[in-house]
C-alpha cells in the first residue's frame, strides 16, 4: 500500500489520559501491533465537547424520546451539546479519510453496542448505544468499526483487520480511476476472499461487475462498494473456508501427486474439526502456488489479505 491505513480510534485506548478519572485505557495490541501499519486519527468525545479530566462519570437514560446523556450525580443533562458536537465532528472527519474506527467499550459516548442504559427506576440494561458512535455509525454506514472489547476475540479481530486492509485497496483503486478496467481488476482479485465472507453476496457482485457496461459509473461503483462492505462484515466460518481451500485445489488438478492432494485433504479436514488453524492450510496451498507457478492464485487476496506478521489466521 502507498500509505499506512488512517483509522478513528478513542482516544484513551491509546494512552491518552483522558478517562473520567484521569487515567487511560491503553489497549496495546492496537498501539504496538496493529499500530505499525495504521495511522490513527485519536478522538474523545467527552474531552473535545469541552467537559473536563476528571469529571463526574455519565450514563445513558431511557426517556420517551430516546437515549438521554446525563450525569449519574447531578442529573445534569447533556445530551444535546453532545449530539451538537458529534454532528460537527463527523463533518470534519469527512476530510480524514479514515477507513474505520475502534470505539471505547460500555462508554455512554463511544460504546458501540450493549451500553448500559438505566430506566427511570436506575436499573440498566446492556442495550445502549454511545451517543457519538451512533452519530458516526449513521454518517459513515459503509466504514468498518469495532470496539476494544471485541477485538480480545479472535475472529472478530481478524475480520475487522480483513475489512480494514480490504477497504484501504478499495479506496487506492478509486483513487486510481473510477473505469469499468480498474473495477473488474478488483473483483478478480477479491473473488475468493468474498467467497470466504458471503456465496450469496459474492454472486451478487458477480452480476454486478458483469453488467458493468450497461449500469451508470456512478450507480455501478455505489452498489459495488456497498456489497463489497456488506459482504465483508459478515463473519468467516470453518464451513465456508472449507468451502473456498478445496476450491482452490482445483487449480492444482494437474500438478498435485496423489500424496500432494491427500496431505492437503488431511490439513483441510484437520482445521475443519478445529485441530489446526487456518493458517496451516493456507501456508500448505501458498506453496502449492509458488511451486507450480500458478498466476491467478498468485493475485488473489484472499491468501494474503493482510501482513502475516499480524499472525490473525494463526488464531482462527
Amino acid at each position: 500500500m502507498s500509505e499506512k491505513i488512517r483509522l478513528g480510534v478513542s482516544s484513551c485506548l491509546l494512552g491518552e489520559m483522558v478517562r473520567y478519572d484521569g487515567g487511560h485505557q491503553l489497549d496495546r495490541y492496537l498501539r504496538d501491533t496493529l499500530g505499525k501499519y495504521v495511522e490513527y486519527v485519536p478522538v474523545c468525545p467527552e474531552v473535545e465537547m469541552g467537559l473536563p479530566t476528571p469529571r463526574e462519570t455519565l450514563r445513558l437514560v431511557e426517556q420517551e424520546n430516546g437515549p438521554r446523556l446525563v450525569f449519574s450525580r447531578s442529573g445534569e443533562d447533556v445530551t444535546e451539546r453532545m449530539l451538537s458536537w458529534a454532528h460537527r465532528r463527523v463533518k470534519q472527519l469527512e476530510q480524514e479519510n479514515l477507513c474505520g474506527f475502534v470505539f471505547k467499550a460500555k462508554s455512554p459516548s463511544s460504546g458501540m453496542e450493549r451500553v448500559k442504559l438505566y430506566d427511570r427506576n436506575g436499573v440498566p440494561h446492556k442495550g445502549g448505544v454511545g451517543l457519538f458512535a451512533r452519530v458516526f455509525m449513521e454518517h459513515f454506514p459503509l466504514l468498518p468499526v469495532e470496539e476494544d472489547g471485541r477485538l480480545h476475540d479472535p475472529r472478530l479481530r481478524e475480520n475487522f483487520v480483513e475489512c480494514l486492509f480490504t477497504f484501504k485497496r478499495w479506496r487506492e483503486m478509486l483513487a486510481k480511476g473510477r473505469t469499468t478496467g480498474n473495477l473488474v481488476a478488483f473483483h478478480t482479485r477479491h473473488k475468493l476472499l468474498l467467497l470466504s465472507h458471503s456465496t450469496e453476496v459474492y454472486r451478487q457482485m458477480g452480476k454486478l461487475v458483469a453488467a458493468a457496461g450497461k449500469t451508470p459509473a456512478a450507480a455501478l461503483f455505489r452498489d459495488y462498494e456497498s456489497l463489497l462492505m456488506k459482504g465483508m462484515r459478515l463473519r468467516t466460518s470453518e464451513r465456508k473456508q472449507v468451502n473456498v481451500l478445496q476450491h482452490l485445489l482445483g487449480y492444482f488438478k494437474k500438478q498435485l501427486s496423489a500424496d500432494e492432494k491427500r496431505e492437503a485433504l488431511e490439513q483441510i479436514e484437520l482445521y475443519r474439526n478445529g485441530t489446526l488453524p487456518l493458517i496451516v492450510p493456507l501456508t500448505l496451498i501458498n506453496h502449492y502456488v509458488r511451486k507450480y507457478n500458478q498466476p491467478y492464485l498468485q493475485q488473489q487476496f484472499y491468501l494474503n489479505p493482510h501482513p502475516v506478521e499480524l499472525q490473525l489466521r494463526n488464531h482462527v
